[in-house]
């Protein structure tokens, strides 16, 4: 077989969302590929922790996004049914707690969210609450067409007119925050319509106001869990690229990346065991901060990133309990306070805020599978700075005293104590079977990630589109990233989005084809004269002046008088 014949090689290091989903489209372009994971499981931090019969989220606990998951398993020739994912529609969406007994439900259904923001807002609120909408729904599909699904290489691709004339309506120089507080005029619902930045372990009061896209993508499309667990999804991504001929080695650490005699393409991996693979690309899923500084040779890039602002990290308690908790519904957030002051001691000082907020998940409450018939299966996460290390720079109190065993003490008693406060539930901790923790030393250790940030790098202005890593190495050619720290950014369907941008730039390398835009297995759609969209047309300036000066001739010919009764005649 000659050297064209050959059947093209790649080595996915990690089996997270990016990588599984990578190596599914890299496979069904006619690869043969194998992923490397260190952890026994895939799904890195979206994985299944297993206590007797109970069942806990690792990570994620909530879908969002969800055309971006169906487009996924469409472009591998699949849909989430055929692989027996089910979704289940949360609802409501979450209730939000706050310490003076006052509880908001925020829900899909707009005869709800009707009643729940002018009981604080009054009746005007409802209609800023729309344009709230309208505003979070441009970003969203500004973001989906022209962010998630374009590439950024360069500072040039920020200029191309396609992305460049919606710059600025994606308001990125304004925070989240500061967007909210132009449609809710009370803090409580400022508070309500903004605590969705801790997705991308941002503070709302620094995280761009482009990304209240996740707020819409909540109350428009709902929120949504797996029967079985968010693995469920990880699961389908390995079974389909099992079909397609991809292999996975599990429980098997990558040391470093073999690069060529000039440092300037990769050629395959080297196992902890000595063992060498070869490949003809090379695609990292693991911790980019960390693959940069642990698996490649060291470099200024290697320490730059290690500078850049990372997200946050968290306490995470995983609870099996012996009874239901039924003031708990499946998605909880219990706000602080003292609500700027808290990202503060996060984000600035990296230490749990002195009264946290923090999110409570019960899985059980959706899905049954999740625990023993009549307990509950509880994932609490409060949110906490990242681990310090020398290199932090301005903005970091660096006297503050990270005692991680004091704060794990402090966030847990806060949370039994403000759940029972706010929610009138009694003896949550004679309830407690068995506890499970994660903390930013767990997060770091298990899965490699830096400073243990759960979510990667930031993402503020100068950390997305093109001043993000890029999803291809500047110099060393064969050599790509795909995952949370890397173009497009964090969370489970960004990541999903971000494994076909960066399965399309292997794929054009390498010349070739993208199978998934010739072979949808879609039907196309009979389009009837009664369906067709057919806008009206908007007034060029040259109508509306021609139309100006009619008007003035018509008034001067019948008086104002005769222009009103003009006016009625035509009416009548």
């Amino acid at each position: 077989m000659g050297e064209k014949e050959k059947q093209k090689t790649a080595i996915v290091v990690g089996a997270g969302v990016g990588g599984v989903a990578t190596a599914a489209r890299l496979a069904k372009a006619g690869f043969r590929v194998t992923v490397i994971e260190k952890n026994a499981f895939t799904g890195g931090r979206c994985s299944i922790i297993h206590y007797d019969d109970y069942r806990f989220d690792q990570g994620p606990s909530l879908l969002l996004l969800p055309g971006l998951f169906r487009e996924a398993f469409a472009d591998l020739g699949t849909s989430l049914s055929a692989e027996g994912v089910e979704l289940l529609k949360c609802e409501p969406n979450y209730n939000l707690w706050f310490s003076d007994g006052e509880s908001f439900e925020l829900s899909t259904d707009v005869a709800r969210m009707k009643t729940e923001v002018e009981k604080w807002e009054g009746k005007d609120g409802f209609e800023r609450y729309l344009g709230f909408l309208q505003e979070a729904h441009r970003h969203y599909e500004i973001s989906v067409t022209h962010v998630l699904r374009k590439n950024f290489t360069s500072l040039l691709s920020m200029a191309r007119p396609s992305f460049l004339r919606h710059l600025f309506p994606l308001h990125p120089f304004e925070s989240i925050y500061s967007r909210a507080s132009k449609y809710f005029w009370t803090e409580r619902l400022r508070r309500v319509f903004t605590f969705g930045s801790m997705y991308m372990g941002m503070s709302p009061f620094d995280a761009p106001g482009t990304y209240s896209l996740l707020q819409y993508t909540e109350l428009a499309e709902g929120i949504w869990y797996p029967r079985g667990g968010f693995h469920k999804v990880v699961e389908a991504l390995v079974k389909v690229g099992e079909r397609l001929g991809v292999s996975y080695r599990l429980s098997t650490t990558v040391s470093s990346i073999e690069l060529d005699s000039s440092l300037k393409r990769a050629t395959g991996v080297r196992l902890s065991d000595g063992e060498s693979l070869t490949a003809d690309v090379v695609i990292v899923n693991a911790d980019l901060v960390y693959a940069y500084n642990n698996l490649l040779p060291p470099s200024s890039r290697a320490t730059a990133l290690q500078k850049r602002p990372a997200s946050c990290s968290s306490i995470s308690f995983y609870w099996a309990m012996n009874r239901k908790i039924p003031e708990l519904t499946t998605h909880n957030v219990f706000l602080a306070d003292d609500y700027r002051e808290s990202f503060d001691d996060i984000f600035k000082k990296q230490l749990i805020p002195q009264q946290p907020s923090f999110y409570v998940n019960v899985p059980s409450r959706i899905d049954s599978t999740a625990a023993p018939e009549g307990t509950d299966a509880i994932v609490v996460l409060v949110p906490v700075g990242h681990l310090l290390d020398k290199q932090e720079g301005k903005g970091v109190d660096l006297h503050s005293k990270q005692d991680w065993d004091m704060m794990v003490t402090k966030a847990r008693q806060t949370v039994f104590s403000t759940i029972e406060a706010r929610t009138g539930a009694r003896n949550l901790e004679q309830a407690l079977v068995k506890e499970i923790r994660n903390t930013p030393q767990s997060w770091k250790e298990v899965f490699n990630l830096d400073k243990g940030a759960i979510l990667g790098l930031s993402h503020s202005f100068f950390n997305v589109l093109s001043f993000r890593p890029s999803t291809k190495h500047p110099s060393i050619d064969r050599l790509h990233f795909v995952g949370a720290s890397t173009h497009p950014g964090t969370g489970v369907p960004i990541c999903l989005a971000g494994s076909k941008i960066t399965s399309e730039q292997v794929l054009q390398d390498f010349g070739t084809a993208k199978p998934w835009e010739s072979s949808t297995g879609r039907q196309a759609k009979i389009v009837r004269p009664i369906d067709q969209i057919q806008a009206l047309p908007l007034l060029s300036n040259i109508h509306i002046a021609m139309l100006a000066i009619l008007l003035c001739l018509v008034a001067a010919f019948y008086g104002i008088d005769g222009l009103e009764g003009l006016g009625e005649g035509i009416w009548r």
